[in-house]
């Protein structure tokens, strides 16, 4: 059926061949399909411009209803207007020249050059202040040239005529000269279709992912309050008033001290990379440790440096080096549960001093947490919150994955590597 939108591919480029695939042939930038162009920026679109070029703040108006973009507003592909200034449609008429429509494209020209997004249906007639306008036209896809310019190949174009030291920015008369590979139209479409589609898959991971954290931090914070108790344990039990708060009845306020036998600096040394086990500092594993003086289940926490506060949990045999605090708790407390109260608490707030932060073992062990009375609902809450991260990093993994996908295939659609074909109309 015509239309179809399954693609194919029907061209493996191998860049090992010394000699050019059939099919391509070499120009300034690159080898490209034979029925590709090589055009500049001035020739794909006939109209290009800069945004309002003075301040535009004498133009803002808290009564006003249309956006003014800057290029804080812009990210690759997408644009963050809420946030963004208004000014009245009074203003915005008496601006045509910077005035946008759906399908133009606004570049940062100040700040972080060359970032590149289409404006959508929802910001048809905003305007823009100090940003480079390409203006939409039936002869190219207005997102395929998004993805282009926000490629390896438009970014190092700009990154070769910026110029500034606090702030990068280029001029739109190297810009209108920017050579890029043109595919024919229909080719277009489609490279924007399925580079559209990945974007999706990313935003889709990006809000599941930002939605299980969410609900992994309400979660930790009412498990460790206890005012939402694992299934099984707390029946017909009440809460009572402490100094942190209204905790269960059966739950107990300590300091860590208390169900610690150790909280100290570490002591290892004799880094070497042909030791066989790990040496932990700071930032975490080093390098290796001949003889390691730790066994087991600890805690660490980062004692000095930027990672101040930082924690870690560690099993096996190790070393600790001495600008890392180990901790490591008796048989009253399930490790991993003291783990979460430690990184619920934000040992990053202890850390003092600026030419060197720092944290002690002492602000620690006089920490107050308030903790089951049970160890068997010690360690439910704490498989509760391990199996949550689990899920999320899983979901990580799939993230990364996508990004990665989208990468390779910009790369390899965006130069004419690989071809897509679109069936329905084959």
């Amino acid at each position: 059926m015509k239309g179809d939108r399954s693609l194919t591919t029907n061209s493996q480029f191998s860049t090992s061949n010394s000699q050019l695939p059939k099919g391509y042939k070499q120009t300034e930038v690159g080898a490209i399909p034979d029925d590709w162009e090589v055009k500049p920026l001035k020739k794909i679109s006939p109209s290009l411009s800069v945004g309002l070029v003075i301040n535009p703040s004498s133009y803002f108006d808290k009564n006003g209803s249309i956006p003014m973009l800057v290029g804080s507003h812009v990210d690759e592909n997408q644009i963050n207007w809420e946030s963004a200034n208004r000014i009245s449609e009074f203003s915005n008429n008496a601006l045509p020249a910077s005035r946008l429509s759906v399908g133009d494209l606004v570049t940062v020209r100040v700040g972080d050059p060359g970032i590149t997004a289409v404006i959508p249906p929802e910001l048809d007639g905003c305007n823009c202040a100090s940003m480079m306008i390409v203006r939409k036209h039936s002869s190219f896809d207005s997102c395929w040239l998004c993805y282009v310019m926000n490629s390896k190949i438009g970014r190092s174009q700009i990154e070769h005529v910026q110029y500034g030291t606090a702030q990068k920015q280029f001029n739109i008369s190297d810009a209108i000269n920017f050579l890029y590979p043109v595919p024919p139209i229909a080719e277009q479409n489609l490279i924007a279709r399925a580079l559209s589609d990945t974007d999706a898959l990313i935003e889709s991971l990006e809000q599941l992912l930002a939605k299980k954290r969410q609900i992994k931090q309400g979660t930790m914070q009412e498990l460790l309050t206890g005012k939402r108790r694992v299934q099984g344990f707390g029946t017909g039990k009440g809460y009572e008033q402490t100094e942190l708060g209204m905790i269960p009845e059966d739950w107990t306020i300590n300091k860590v001290s208390e169900f610690t036998i150790t909280v100290a600096s570490g002591t290892s040394h004799g880094n070497t990379q042909y030791a066989e086990f790990p040496l932990y500092g700071s930032t975490g594993i080093i390098g290796r440790c001949i003889t390691p003086d730790y066994v087991g289940d600890a805690i660490l926490v980062a004692r000095v440096g930027a990672n101040a506060g930082k924690l870690s949990i560690v099993s096996g045999i190790y070393g600790v080096t001495d600008n890392t605090i180990i901790i490591k708790v008796n048989s009253l407390i399930e490790i991993a549960y003291l783990w979460r109260q430690l990184d619920e608490r934000n040992l990053n707030s202890l850390v003092f001093g600026s030419g060197q932060p720092l944290i002690t073992g002492t602000q620690i062990k006089n920490l107050i947490i308030s903790i089951p009375s049970s160890k068997a609902e010690q360690q439910a809450i704490a498989t509760i919150l391990s199996d949550m991260d689990l899920e999320i990093g899983a979901i990580e993994t799939k993230l990364t994955k996508a990004r990665q996908l989208k990468q390779g295939m910009m790369h390899e659609l965006l130069t004419g590597k690989i071809r897509l074909i679109d069936k329905g109309n084959t």
